[in-house]
């Protein structure tokens, strides 16, 4: 388990109310920025503490890892310079009675502040600048032992059993196959040709397969058993990139899940990338070595070209700069 702060003063009231925490994925002029990049670090079972106008509002329990996402609706006028596709984790958190105010405690927290992205400065105040970072155990701890025991308890309790939620990813892909079934100026063979690669079948799993063989990982060969899976999701791209065969890996349904959904990737020599929030004893049995350097070939210039992407935007792991 890790332990998250997130400043919370402009998204609180959407966020506690809604059980998640949503980030743009870069800044306003297209810049990393690292309290965003955490979001792809989050694990569940993770606990994350709100500060709130100075106060500690809330703990929660992830209870998800990141995924790309639209921003909320209910956020309204709030960070209309937000870029509209973001990263969200499912959180149960649970409001504290008893709140406390870092500031007040500051000369015991000042010694275990993290030295590179503190969420508190020395005299005690919110870094404005933080969305969510990292905390030390040890900081961790400490902020536990003032807002009590039985507090984190009950939220860990509470968030013990997930809440039912609808596959948001799913349901936005869905929304967007609808919107091509009925683009009027696209023809119809090549609009379902473009919904069918949404599921890597029909003409995009076709020209993935003049350029890959077989499964990168397990070695598969028979097409019946294989999926074309996109490098540039599939909801991200034009459709053009859609059913472009470069921007697609021929895989096993276990091994497209875990490419999707970022728990694997790719460098451009060919290095297999394990996401450091993978569990490895179940890639293990899904097919996937853990261990050592792994090289599964090289790749087009084009698929290099999706695969950075991919692992911009899609792999669940941290790039802070």
């Amino acid at each position: 388990m890790r332990y998250w702060w997130v400043n919370q003063n402009q998204t609180y009231r959407q966020e506690i109310g809604g059980g998640y925490l949503w980030s743009p994925k870069r800044k306003s002029d297209g810049a990393r920025n690292p309290f965003y990049e955490s979001m792809r670090e989050v694990a569940p079972g993770d606990l994350i503490f709100s500060f709130v106008d100075t106060f500690i509002y809330a703990v929660g329990t992830a209870r998800s890892y990141c995924r790309e996402s639209p921003k909320p609706t209910e956020f309204g006028l709030v960070g209309q310079n937000w870029e509209n596709i973001g990263w969200k984790v499912t959180v149960d958190f649970l409001e504290l009675k008893r709140k406390i105010k870092p500031k007040d405690h500051i000369e015991v927290l000042r010694p275990l502040l993290p030295a590179k992205y503190s969420p508190l400065r020395p005299d005690g105040d919110g870094q404005q600048a933080v969305y969510l970072t990292g905390l030390p155990t040890e900081f961790a701890e400490v902020l536990i032992g003032l807002i009590g025991q039985d507090a984190i308890r009950e939220a860990t309790v509470e968030s013990a059993v997930a809440r039912d939620t609808v596959d948001e990813v799913e349901d936005w892909e869905q929304q967007l196959e609808r919107q091509v079934a009925t683009e009027r100026s696209v023809p119809v063979t090549t609009r379902n040709a473009i919904v069918s690669a949404r599921v890597g079948q029909g003409l995009f799993k076709q020209r993935v397969a003049e350029i890959e063989a077989c499964c990168r990982i397990t070695r598969v060969e028979n097409s019946a058993h294989l999926v074309a899976s996109h490098c540039k999701p599939w909801r991200d791209s034009t459709n053009d990139e859609r059913l472009n065969g470069e921007n697609g890996l021929l895989l096993t349904p276990s091994i497209d899940h875990l490419f999707d959904r970022g728990f694997i990737g790719f460098e451009d020599d060919g290095r297999l990338i394990v996401s450091p929030v993978a569990d490895r004893s179940s890639l293990r049995q899904m097919g996937v070595e853990v261990e050592g350097i792994i090289n599964v070939g090289t790749f087009t210039e084009g698929q290099k070209r999706f695969l950075s992407f991919h692992r911009d935007f899609v792999l669940l792991r941290s790039t802070r700069v």
